[in-house]
């Protein structure tokens, strides 16, 4: 039964702007609607509770996290709070105001039409002190919704783990993403393939708007509300385009600096060798964060043509394919802003085709720091592309590889063993290697510097999928002890910590036959 925690945070700090702007917003349910009480679609969404999830239990919690929203370390466990039962659905906190977005989106480029939040729930916008930067907080798995289909609204244990771990991985690699605060479990009950336990992820970022929302609007034919919802995005969440920039009116300023995060974000993924797997444009955060971690994967072996998700039998998002993606999908999102501009057909395509070189500079500069290269140069490009060609000849692991270019030392004038006895062609890793190290001559940090410098851009721990996939083996049978330990390595990915040097091993073979899929 839902009630209402006695204390909780401050019910002052929950500043919950998106609701207040659906608020003078018509109530749009149908007289024949039999909803639970209490209901209130809106042109934006429904405001609803979260269904109670049964006899929940902490799977992980998330202190760095925690931090960034400025609550007491011991939160999760304060008998005044009560947070189990709130991030679960059994009881709610004052001044919360939850609620399910609509949306629609192209799926996996094909138009879906309506879809929206099916199980995830916002529960308000938190903000620790006035000036400061503002949280909304989300559960994923809380319970069906009017957009949930023909789904439960549920999420399971396996998928939960994932991107709860997966989150929190990425924001200490320094990739733009959403970040996770907490996963709780349940035996409640959540078929799948199989018969497998609920769990809710509670998620956290400065907005949960997507390129979908804005297609939803444009592609129904209710260009008021599309207007609405961009001037808002704009005042809310960047204010400092509010007046136009750059010679642009606050719009294309505002959809420019939208294709410059989305490149910077996927950027960043092929530089760490993330792939996302489901880049349709409902999975595309307005704000380039990296959202929805369903079937990704972190390149093993690097292969360009890799698929980490079984359900694209097409390949539509291998990982070389991303960056082209994001630009596809940033003119999904260019199209449904039409209805808002006086030249469409001149002012659009100006500002989304400036992705391209965005993302080359960004890519660029990222692996150009991966290689140690503080200054650039004519063949830099060409270095490159030659080091991941003889990467995705053999296969070789992507993060050892790139981990192990620090092993080089001008001093010693030959290709060191910690790179080389990662390829069966050793010639051609020495050929490559002369070229390098003839390269680095040109630089002007000593050896240590540079090693120094890359050992910070390039990790020696990510989530693999077989590390994840430890876990949640574990986790299924009650023992959670992986889990944390995961998630208190991935905090530092690009420290030693050599006693757990057994975590950036080669993948056992196995590793290679794990399938993810958009099932969760």
């Amino acid at each position: 039964m839902t009630d209402t925690a006695p204390i909780g945070p401050d019910p002052s700090n929950w500043i919950n702007r998106f609701a207040r702007f659906t608020q003078d917003v018509p109530d749009v349910r149908r007289d024949d609607e039999t909803a639970p009480s209490p209901v209130r679609r809106h042109t934006f969404g429904t405001d609803l509770p979260a269904q109670a999830f049964p006899d929940p239990h902490w799977v992980a919690t998330s202190d760095d996290c925690a931090a960034l929203l400025g609550w007491p370390a011991d939160w999760a466990t304060r008998d005044d709070w009560r947070a189990i039962d709130v991030l679960t659905g059994r009881a709610t906190w004052p001044g919360l105001q939850t609620m399910a977005t609509v949306y629609s989106g192209h799926q996996f480029g094909v138009w879906a039409g309506q879809l929206g939040d099916g199980r995830a729930l916002l529960l308000g916008e938190w903000q620790a002190r006035q000036g400061e930067p503002s949280f909304e907080l989300q559960l994923k798995g809380a319970g069906r919704t009017p957009y949930s289909r023909m789904g439960d609204g549920r999420a399971v244990l396996r998928s939960s783990i994932r991107e709860f771990l997966c989150s929190e991985a990425m924001h200490a690699l320094g990739v733009p993403t959403t970040r996770a605060l907490a996963v709780a479990g349940s035996a409640l009950p959540v078929m799948r393939e199989t018969m497998e336990t609920g769990a809710v992820v509670t998620r956290v970022a400065p907005s949960f708007l997507r390129f979908g929302h804005f297609e939803h609007f444009a592609h129904t034919d209710q260009h008021d509300a599309l207007r609405r919802l961009v001037d808002f995005t704009i005042a809310t969440c960047f204010p400092d385009l509010a007046g136009g920039q750059d010679g642009l009116d606050p719009l294309h300023a505002w959809l420019a600096e939208v294709v410059r995060r989305t490149a910077a974000m996927v950027a960043h993924w092929q530089a760490v060798g993330f792939a996302h797997g489901v880049m349709n444009t409902d999975n595309m955060s307005i704000l380039g964060l990296t959202i929805d971690y369903g079937p990704f994967g972190f390149l093993d072996g690097f292969d360009p043509g890799h698929i980490c998700n079984h359900s694209d039998t097409g390949g539509r998002y291998a990982f070389a394919r991303q960056p082209n993606v994001a630009w596809w999908n940033l003119h999904a999102l260019g199209h449904a802003l039409k209805p808002l501009c006086d030249d469409p057909d001149t002012t659009l395509p100006a500002v989304l085709d400036t992705f391209g070189d965005h993302f080359v500079q960004a890519y660029s500069d990222r692996m150009r720091a991966k290689l140690g290269l503080e200054l650039a140069q004519d063949g830099d490009k060409a270095l490159l592309d030659d080091l991941l060609g003889l990467l995705a000849a053999e296969r070789v692991d992507h993060t050892i590889a790139m981990r192990a270019l620090g092993a080089f030392d001008r001093g010693t004038a030959a290709t060191p063993s910690a790179f080389r006895d990662h390829f069966i062609d050793r010639g051609a890793a020495d050929a490559w290697g002369e070229r390098y190290l003839h390269r680095l001559e040109s630089e002007t940090r000593s050896d240590a510097d540079r090693r120094a410098a890359m050992d910070r851009v390039n990790p020696k721990y990510i989530l693999r999928n077989h590390l994840a996939q430890n876990a949640i083996d574990q986790a299924s049978k009650g023992d959670f002890g992986e889990v944390r330990a995961l998630h208190e390595l991935l905090r530092r990915p690009y420290d030693e910590q050599p006693g757990n040097a057994h975590y950036a091993a080669l993948p056992p073979d196995w590793a290679r036959h794990i399938e993810v899929s958009c099932s969760s």
